[in-house]
């Protein structure tokens, strides 16, 4: 992008945009401008900032409103006293003061010089004095731009009406600048080119590759909430090329670069990596309510165990068994790493681990106790596998796609139909506990679970048994194993 100015058709669409603001900000002053006026009459000043001013001018402004002004916390408190139906001051060693008011969440915040001291891994917060220099300290142009409240005044020292028109992440000060106070504006910027559809400005990019080793001083848990951001983008699929392509996955996501170097064993693609964007965007378009973290990561992650696991045979052929097995340990020690919660790390992994299991179905191999196995170790993920392995489909060959696509709707309509006649989402054996402890004349211990355990195998291998039968092979499997003579 050039430093030139807009040409006719940028003008248009600045007019467009700004029109757009309007309408938007209309619909939330009342409550803005009544602040703004208290501000004003406690002899501070105080604007609508960054990423509202920007959603805002793309017409999506919602109700979590960010402002910024000269009043200290303590002075912000004073003003919204009595005004304010909820305060929170959660973020306040960071200037930052919660306000709710009429269904609006606002979130007020000093001027601030915000840096890194270079070593540490958090931010250390400096107040300001001016909004050009909160506006300069701002992470991209789009972000930097200003609304005051009541009076409307629009300031944007840095070009990001220009560079919203045309679509450019570029940052207000020189990047290498901007990512040594914060190198996880990187990350960022990765992720505003997923969420928004943005082109990361050339000179962004290379700095990105200069400086990738300064997110190591990132905290984890602030890299995993900026990469889930930008997973759960419009199009993730360009935020993931850029983190490899920058080096910052190496940095924490190395199983994803390391995809590069494997030849996928159909022969049908550039490579594993090629392969794995393309399950990703296909995971996306099965979503139905917005982004599925869980089903988005397992499609990213569900070939990593193959670099560790590629073997060539005798007739060069390449193989890569277990690897979902190795991709399911991987998955899980990467996501302890970015201290994700346990709830996700354990969905996710398990798809890894089961995205292969549909293979072999079309050979007409599958019994009916297989298919209860398929959706027992899948549980309340089935519907999520079965985006997965749909996903995982991506072979140019439009007659074995097509193959795979029926020997899967094959398998789902046999699981309907079984599901139907037994209840498969909740196959349980056919004596609970109680009943186990009182056919035995044991107590509850060991062995009752050990009975539970091998009864539900009977039901998974046999479908369901009636009374008599269950209680008759309880007795039989006591007698093997000493529990009753």
């Amino acid at each position: 992008m050039s430093d030139a100015a807009p040409n006719a058709a940028d003008r248009r669409e600045l007019t467009a945009a700004q029109r757009t603001a309007v309408t938007e900000l209309l619909r939330v002053s009342p409550v803005a401008d009544e602040l703004g006026r208290r501000f004003v009459a406690a002899g501070h000043e105080l604007h609508l900032v960054g990423g509202s001013v920007r959603d805002a001018l793309l017409g999506r402004l919602g109700d979590d409103l960010d402002f910024c002004t000269d009043a200290h916390p303590d002075q912000t408190l004073q003003i919204v006293r009595g005004w304010a139906e909820a305060v929170w001051e959660t973020g306040r060693e960071f200037g930052t003061i919660g306000v709710q008011r009429d269904g609006l969440r606002l979130e007020i915040t000093t001027f601030r010089a915000e840096v890194y001291d270079q070593v540490s891994r958090n931010p250390v917060v400096q107040y300001g004095t001016s909004l050009t220099e909160d506006l300069k300290r701002r992470d991209f142009t789009v972000n930097a731009m200003a609304v005051s409240v009541p009076d409307h005044r629009f300031t944007d020292p840095h070009g990001g009406l220009a560079d919203l028109a045309t679509k450019v992440v570029r940052t207000p000060s020189a990047p290498e600048e901007s990512f040594r106070d914060d190198p996880l504006r990187m990350l960022r910027a990765a992720r505003f080119a997923a969420q928004l559809r943005f082109a990361v400005h050339p000179d962004v990019r290379a700095a990105m590759a200069r400086m990738a080793t300064d997110l190591d001083r990132i905290t984890a848990e602030r890299i995993r909430d900026e990469f889930t951001k930008l997973l759960c983008g419009a199009d993730p699929v360009t935020g993931l090329r850029l983190l490899v392509d920058s080096g910052l996955a190496e940095r924490f996501l190395p199983e994803l670069t390391g995809l590069k170097l494997e030849i996928d064993e159909h022969a049908q693609h550039k490579d594993v990596y090629e392969h794995t964007l393309t399950v990703v965007r296909n995971a996306v378009s099965y979503e139905e309510d917005g982004c599925d973290f869980v089903l988005r990561m397992a499609a990213l992650m569900h070939d990593v165990g193959k670099p560790a696991t590629k073997a060539v045979g005798p007739d060069g052929r390449v193989s890569f068994h277990h690897h979902e097995v190795v991709g399911a340990r991987l998955t899980k020690a990467r996501m302890k790493a970015l201290r994700f919660p346990r709830e996700a790390i354990a969905k996710v992994t398990a798809l890894v681990a089961l995205h292969l299991r549909f293979y072999g179905y079309g050979r007409g191999e599958w019994t009916d106790s297989a298919v209860r196995r398929y959706v027992a170790d899948a549980g309340d993920l089935l519907p999520r596998l079965h985006k997965l392995t749909r996903s995982d489909c991506t072979t140019r060959n439009r007659r074995k796609a097509a193959q795979l696509a029926a020997d899967y709707d094959a398998l789902e309509e046999r699981i309907a139909r079984i599901a139907a006649e037994e209840d498969l989402a909740r196959v349980r054996p056919d004596l609970d506990g109680n009943a186990i402890m009182k056919l035995l004349g044991v107590p509850p211990g060991p062995v009752v679970g050990l009975a539970w355990k091998h009864l539900k195998e009977l039901r998974l291998e046999r479908g369901p048994l009636g009374r008599d039968e269950a209680e008759a092979e309880l007795l039989r499997w006591a007698r093997e194993q000493g529990v009753v003579e």
